[in-house]
């Protein structure tokens, strides 16, 4: 791939970097994906572009939070508009995100004019005053709820899946909160995924199906949940994540079983 594509910086600021790779030849579709929360934010990173997107001949565009913002900050109004301009030169834009990539990707949906997107496990919204529980993140406390708006600053027709594990309060709250302000979004559950929901697709080499459906255009949400259902029995993750539901709910037999499967696909 090394000297087939070309890479421009689209936006490069303080806050936000937004980087596009060009296959050669023509491109009509765009791939979009954010960097998701990471332990030590400050810097931004060189990544690659997304092989597969570029083997289809799509363009390519990652952006990029330098601090764990959620992608709200001076910054934000200025890459919207940058965004604008880029979205005239592309008939489709298809985007992927996780947990606060995943809420990117909804609240850039707007100015990307997204055609489709894929979210896993994204927040809504960290605002306390909507979501007392959402105590996660010790960014929440400088979070502009204003500025970070779905209801204000999504886009209401935005088609696509929201991935979420229903044995995780915060997941199912946040997935249920985006469906109702983006109706055409379609959850698909993920039982026992963790967070970001898909770690037992992961776990179980199920990772280049999943982009499969957000790079051709097909995101199925009963799809996604098939391919969770198929690959979870091999993934310690997933029982570990079933032996700590048990255990909540008192299940010390079931939860013993689980962890058990855990230990031992670890081990393997």
């Amino acid at each position: 791939m090394k000297g087939a594509y070309t890479t421009e910086t689209l936006f490069d600021g303080d806050h936000l970097r937004a980087r596009l790779t060009r296959p050669p030849g023509d491109s009509t579709v765009l791939y979009v994906t954010f960097r998701q929360r990471i332990d030590e934010p400050g810097q931004f990173t060189d990544d690659p572009p997304v092989r597969q997107a570029i083997k289809r001949g799509m363009a390519h565009l990652h952006l990029q939070s330098r601090w764990n913002d959620w992608y709200l900050n001076p910054e934000t109004e200025a890459l919207v508009a940058a965004l604008r301009a880029l979205r005239p030169g592309f008939t489709e834009v298809r985007a992927i995100g996780y947990s606060m990539g995943g809420y990117a990707a909804l609240r850039y949906a707007a100015a990307l004019d997204l055609t489709q997107a894929l979210v896993i496990s994204p927040q809504f919204t960290l605002d306390r005053a909507l979501i007392p529980e959402e105590r996660r993140y010790r960014e929440a406390g400088q979070y502009d709820a204003s500025l970070g708006d779905l209801s204000r600053y999504g886009k209401p027709d935005l088609q696509g899946a929201v991935v979420f594990d229903p044995s995780h309060p915060l997941d199912r709250i946040h997935a249920r909160l985006v469906t109702r302000t983006m109706p055409c979004m379609v959850p698909a559950a993920c039982m026992f995924g963790g967070h970001p929901a898909t770690q037992a697709i992961r776990a179980g080499g199920g990772f280049p199906a999943l982009q499969s459906l957000s790079l051709d255009g097909g995101i199925s949400a009963p799809a996604i949940t098939r391919l969770h259902r198929a690959l979870r029995a091999s993934s310690s993750r997933y029982w570990h994540f079933r032996a700590k539901a048990c255990l909540a709910r008192g299940r010390t037999e079931a939860a013993e079983r689980a962890l058990a499967c855990a230990e031992r696909l670890a081990e393997e």
